[in-house]
């Protein structure tokens, strides 16, 4: 299988993103300029973090007309993976691929620390190797990562499971005082209907290895890689 990694103007984690698939994970990787928009031959594509077009105006709000995000829609109907991490997951949301906005954190700063994330969905391709409301962590660093959502959209997101991961208390409680940055729900990471779209604001790119503090982002590369060998051996 092979990961696509999306660079836009702007994007800071795409080699860290490169790193954990190409050499932590030991699957085959390649970067796509946000102005290509041939996605053929990947299983999975990856929207790293980073500062896309120096989150004017809003965050995500001009790299979702990159030409390349017309492709990432239509690889997304077609059922292939799209994970998209912090700015990533900014962008999902303004080109409408996952539901929700974002809003500059309620302190009106930038938030860079870890946080612990409880694991609500475990039944997407990107969460399976976890178990149910395992407590993990995770760094984060953004100003933007206060998901919004109407009342029916969050209906919506629960009762169709869409929630993946919320900040939590070490022993799992989801309160306001864990809330690093006033998201609605203490919402860190949610998927679209079919599962096969993620968008989430913590780094698992960034702790995927012992020597950077904890492998608890492996898992979600791991699960990936676990899930396209079970749709394979289906087929």
């Amino acid at each position: 299988m092979k990961f696509g990694i999306i660079v836009f103007p702007g994007s800071n984690c795409d080699h860290d993103c490169y790193h954990m698939v190409k050499h932590v994970l030991g699957k085959p990787a390649s970067f796509i300029w946000h102005k290509e928009e041939d996605l053929s031959g990947l299983d999975v594509v990856l929207l790293p973090g980073g500062f896309s077009y120096g989150d004017y105006l809003r965050a995500g709000a001009i790299a979702r007309f990159s030409p390349v995000m017309k492709s990432v829609g239509k690889f997304a109907e077609e059922g292939g993976l799209v994970l998209g991490i912090c700015n990533g997951f900014q962008i999902l949301l303004e080109a409408g691929l996952l539901p929700g906005t974002m809003l500059r954190n309620r302190s009106l700063k930038f938030i860079c620390k870890d946080v612990h994330l409880r694991v609500d969905n475990i039944n997407t391709p990107f969460t399976l190797d976890y178990f149910e409301n395992q407590i993990i962590k995770m760094p984060i660093a953004h100003a933007e990562g206060n998901y919004y959502a109407d009342e029916e959209t969050l209906t919506k997101l629960q009762k169709n499971n869409q929630i993946v991961f919320r900040y939590s208390g070490t022993d799992g409680r989801i309160t306001d005082d864990v809330n690093p940055n006033g998201a609605a729900g203490n919402i860190a990471g949610i998927c679209n209907e079919q599962g096969n779209v993620l968008g989430m604001m913590p780094h698992p790119e960034r702790c995927g290895e012992k020597i950077l503090g904890g492998r608890d982002g492996y898992t979600i590369f791991e699960s990936i890689v676990h899930y396209s060998e079970k749709i394979l051996n289906k087929r």
